[in-house]
């Protein structure tokens, strides 16, 4: 089969390979749609991802496609042409993590990559507990969309955000602008930074209140809290860029007793510096939101199923799998694509 290896360093190779063997309880499945995101270009500029992916490797983890073959003892309800979205992991369910409800956090937590292939396995833990059949009305374009927005649906699970909440989203990229989409059809007001006209032009299209281009700003933070109430500040904000700047925007930014999720991760050995008098004395809780769990992986699809999220929306453009490393090199200097269809 075809797939694209990851080397090393901005090093991706279109290369055939073999089609992976079954073990017991395991899936293989067609890749009908693979999508493109930002975690992937990390990966591809940093030649690995410490958790999930060590070269050589093929990689990719946002997908939907048909099981092509089945391994021996795998759950009774799967039949080959069956159209399913499987996630890029799965808990041990077993482990201390696991039995207080932080799934996520599991001590023997399951990566699975692989969605830039023609064919991918799925491991029998993943198709066991993890892995969805999709409606027959909706698309598998859409349904691609459940693990991004599965980790969405837990970050704003942490903030506790309430109709009539103002909510400050930093970034504009696919996960920034499916917060706004998800929040603003909560009737939580959003405000939106992004970088660009294209990126704030998308924040308004899919519901921010207000949506400010930082680069024709001065002083983000001032004008942010001179339109929130009283200029104290958001009820909450979700930065999701992953810069140290932005991070010390962010709780500038929240009013007392409000609440922060970094959920954009910086680049490793960067720091942070926090005020610990702004922390204790206006009592703002902090929060990072790290992946999934499989609850918010199932109320995904339910979202997607009930048409709240629409691909039309965040993928703007179809690539073939032989395309994809000339793609990783446009987006370097990010030239506008949110996401991309990767077609084998």
């Amino acid at each position: 089969m075809t797939a694209a290896v990851l080397y090393g360093k901005e090093d991706l190779r279109v290369e055939k390979v073999p089609i992976p063997a079954l073990g017991d309880g395991e899936a293989l499945l067609r890749v009908e749609v693979a999508l493109t995101c930002g975690t992937d270009l990390k990966v591809w500029r940093r030649g690995y991802h410490a958790r999930m992916i060590f070269p050589p490797a093929i990689f990719g983890h946002e997908l939907a496609g048909t099981v092509e073959l089945l391994g021996p003892r795998v759950r009774e309800d799967l039949r080959p042409g069956m159209r399913v979205v499987p996630s890029n992991s799965a808990p041990c369910t077993q482990c201390s993590f696991c039995r207080r409800g932080k799934l996520n956090l599991c001590e023997d937590l399951l990566f699975n990559n692989g969605a830039y292939s023609e064919y991918i396995r799925i491991p029998g833990r993943i198709v066991e507990n993890n892995m969805l059949v999709v409606p027959d009305h909706v698309s598998l374009r859409d349904a691609a969309l459940v693990e991004p927005l599965a980790c969405v649906l837990r970050g704003i699970q942490e903030i506790e955000a309430h109709p009539e909440d103002t909510v400050v989203v930093i970034g504009c990229g696919p996960i920034g602008l499916t917060f706004i989409r998800v929040l603003s059809r909560t009737g939580v007001r959003v405000i939106a930074l992004g970088s660009r006209s294209s990126q704030t032009e998308a924040a308004g299209r899919l519901g921010a209140a207000a949506a400010l281009d930082v680069s024709r700003i001065t002083d983000a933070v001032h004008v942010v809290r001179e339109i929130t109430e009283g200029g104290y500040g958001a009820d909450s904000v979700i930065e999701a860029v992953g810069s140290t700047t932005t991070w010390q925007w962010a709780l500038q930014m929240v009013r007392p007793g409000g609440t922060v999720n970094f959920f954009g991760g910086c680049p490793p050995g960067e720091c942070v510096q926090l005020d610990p008098a702004l922390l204790h004395y206006s009592e703002i809780t902090v929060r990072s939101t790290f992946h999934h769990t499989p609850d918010s992986f199932r109320e995904a699809l339910r979202m997607i199923a009930r048409g709240d999220i629409r691909a039309f929306d965040f993928v703007n453009g179809e690539i073939s799998l032989r395309e994809l490393p000339q793609f990783f090199e446009r987006m370097k200097n990010r030239r506008g694509e949110l996401k991309m269809a990767v077609i084998s």
